[in-house]
């Protein structure tokens, strides 16, 4: 029979107060890898829809850019349901790696870059626009030097122990969202002097806007990497 004097009972009591004591810290201990390798997932699925907006531009058949398109929507689903498991995270941890504010705004700025790039292409076919377009395939060129840039900050957020590649990144995504806003005016200037077609005016229009935007949620991202590399680093 155990008593509470005996050697054994003691040893036991022991053992459960540390297997309690283990799993209250497995609650508050910040699960790091989690949420570095979503973001990580997220960025990388970002550069292979940038990649993919390329293909689009460039296929001159409807059909086929309705394939590539159709990719794009997928890669985009992808991306919900790694945002998705971001904030389930964020939900069931005490403790994270960086501010829970900011574990939001990035997760939901990265969204939103994915968000965009799928509304670029699928208006590209909706509305039956030729991509054969200066604007469009200047556009769609910043978006995935900007997808890439993205990839590159976040991908270092894990350690930050590269600030340099950190900071060159955030520099040139500072630069993309500048050179959007420029083709965006170039583009439309273009547009309103050279198109007769009042219809294709205003349809080119908005395909420049939605992709400017995703320069703009770029930059969005760039901010928080900022915000919290100022915290941490």
């Amino acid at each position: 029979v155990l008593s509470y004097e005996n050697p054994t009972f003691a040893a036991l009591k022991n053992e459960i107060n540390m297997a309690g004591l283990n799993s209250i810290l497995k609650i508050f201990l910040p699960k790091d890898r989690v949420f570095f390798q979503l973001f990580e997932n997220v960025a990388d699925v970002l550069v292979k829809m940038g990649e993919k907006l390329k293909e689009v531009v460039n296929e001159p058949d409807f059909d086929e850019r309705a394939k590539l398109i159709k990719e794009i929507e997928d890669m985009e689903h992808v991306n919900d349901d790694y945002t998705h498991q971001i904030f389930t995270e964020l939900g069931k941890n005490f403790i994270t790696p960086f501010d829970r504010e900011d574990i939001h705004y990035l997760a939901s700025a990265l969204d939103d870059i994915a968000d965009y790039i799928q509304a670029s292409a699928k208006k590209i076919n909706f509305y039956r626009v030729n991509p054969n377009d200066t604007g469009i395939h200047k556009l769609t060129d910043v978006i995935a030097q900007g997808c890439v840039a993205v990839r590159n900050a976040v991908g270092e957020l894990r350690n930050m122990k590269n600030m340099r590649l950190i900071t060159d990144a955030l520099v040139t995504i500072n630069s993309i969202e500048n050179q959007g806003d420029d083709i965006f005016d170039m583009s439309i200037e273009k547009l309103f002097a050279e198109e007769p077609d009042a219809k294709e005016v205003i349809k080119k229009r908005e395909i420049y806007q939605v992709m400017e935007i995703v320069t703009d949620k770029c930059e969005d991202a760039a901010n928080v990497i900022e915000s919290i590399i100022v915290k941490y680093a």
